[in-house]
């Protein structure tokens, strides 16, 4: 049976909705115009922004309609955005122009261990010395806040230029981001295809990243609109492609490469990852047992396509603990950790040489 709908249900759902950084909700700072109708089981109604370039409206938009489906699940709802002050479009300012390398860290398919691979990465960078950020681009499935400790953390803007800009969350050395931090971690993120590459470019375009060495991008697995998107949006140093030597998760890898090597995407695939190489018993360092499958198989897809095996990363129990738990492996004294700082060195070696190599990677336009 349906839920009744009434303005009252509407409003009381909206109230639950905050702003970032202000602690109030959406009625409280008078963004719900007085025009909600209701027609059966359709709603609709506008959101009042102050600023056409608010970074935070498409999460907003989502979660107002989230929270309409928790009273109401069968609720059709339509919400419209009024800006309160319209002003002419300022001229755009260059994306990111203080990131010197942006390096997408991606996977033909889920499970393999990528984000775990870019969260430790990105960490290991910082502890050499370099300004790092990272983005959880994992829109469906977010991840980097937990793995990082700031599951709950609050986002502030201030404003830069006169521009109000994001302010990223930071921990053990790296500027982070992701849509995790806008949404409720116990609700499902259903997202429509513009909905989520428009809140994807908000968290690049609309954030004080500052002066990076390198811009870590922790992309979804496959291949999908949030990949198109990002390489529209960016001109990507190269890529970093993560597999197990599953002989599936190598299939679906090899897609992954096409993909970037794609005349129209054409971003550098800087090397291969061989995550969960071999199970390693933590009190026993020494031995291996290989799982998923054997090296030879990843060395011939990397020799396919001419790119080198960056690293391998054994399985160990206290990679996924250490995740858990909100600080990466790579900061303590493992074999793991000495994994993973290999790792960052062959990423940076493969950096230089490609800047050395070849020219800046394009964005990709769309005519």
């Amino acid at each position: 049976m349906s839920t009744t709908l009434y303005p009252s249900l509407i409003t009381d759902a909206l109230a639950t909705v905050r702003y970032p950084g202000t602690g109030k909700n959406l009625i409280e700072m008078n963004m719900v115009e007085d025009d909600i109708r209701i027609n059966g089981n359709h709603v609709s109604f506008s959101l009042i922004f102050d600023k056409a370039t608010d970074p935070f409206k498409a999460s907003l938009l989502k979660t107002a309609e989230s929270a309409i489906h928790m009273v109401a699940p069968d609720a059709e709802v339509e919400i419209n955005t009024i800006v309160r002050n319209p002003v002419a479009a300022p001229v755009k300012a260059p994306v990111l122009p203080g990131v010197k390398n942006i390096v997408a860290v991606s996977s033909g398919k889920g499970g393999v261990g990528k984000s775990t691979v870019a969260a430790n990465l990105a960490v290991a960078l910082a502890a050499e010395g370099y300004k790092v950020g990272l983005l959880d681009a994992d829109i469906f499935g977010p991840s980097i806040p937990k793995m990082f400790g700031l599951e709950g953390e609050e986002l502030f803007m201030h404003e830069v230029d006169g521009r109000p800009l994001i302010i990223p969350a930071e921990a053990y050395g790296v500027k982070v981001l992701s849509i995790g931090f806008l949404i409720d971690p116990n609700s499902a993120a259903v997202w429509r295809g513009a909905m989520a590459s428009n809140a994807l470019k908000q968290l690049i375009e609309q954030a004080d990243w500052g002066e990076l060495d390198y811009f870590l991008i922790d992309m979804p697995p496959g291949t999908s609109d949030i990949h198109l998107t990002l390489v529209q949006t960016l001109g990507l140093t190269g890529a970093v492609v993560v597999t197990t030597p599953q002989l599936v998760a190598l299939a679906d890898a090899r897609k992954g490469i096409a993909m970037f090597r794609d005349p129209k995407i054409n971003v550098p695939v800087l090397g291969i990852i061989d995550n969960m190489a071999w199970f390693t018993p933590e009190k026993h360092p020494d031995e291996r047992y290989f799982l998923f499958g054997q090296e030879k198989d990843v060395d011939a897809l990397a020799a396919e396509f001419g790119v080198p095996v960056l690293a391998r990363i054994p399985l160990v129990a206290g990679i996924g603990d250490h995740s858990d738990s909100g600080r990466p492996i790579v900061l303590e004294p493992t074999a793991s950790a000495q994994a993973f700082m290999h790792l960052a060195h062959e990423v940076i070696e493969a950096v230089d040489r490609r800047n050395s190599e070849l020219p800046p990677t394009e964005r990709v336009h769309v005519k």
